[in-house]
């Protein structure tokens, strides 16, 4: 009974930090994997670096997005999810 009080202060920083600090993370990651897989052609996104362009070609793990320079090729996780849903919203 006496190691069971000994350990409840650590079990309780555990299940704090699971549920604010992992939880959180992995429902985040969850969401952008959704978001990665529903992009189409002809979308508007903003990369993670800033850049803006639309969506032209979709493969399995790449994207091509078309800017005002010319065609960039990139990684479907180089989309940022936030940026590019508040610019669709404007």
């Amino acid at each position: 009974m006496e190691q069971l009080t000994q350990f409840a202060p650590f079990l309780l920083m555990f299940v704090v930090i699971y549920f604010f600090m992992i939880r959180p993370q992995q429902k985040r990651a969850k969401q952008e994997k959704e978001f990665e897989s529903t992009l189409k052609v002809g979308d508007k996104i903003i990369t993670k670096s800033g850049l803006h362009g639309k969506v032209a070609e979709l493969s399995e793990g790449t994207v091509v997005i078309e800017t005002m320079a010319g065609k960039l090729k990139m990684e479907r996780s180089a989309i940022s999810m936030e940026m590019s849903a508040a610019l669709n919203k404007k």
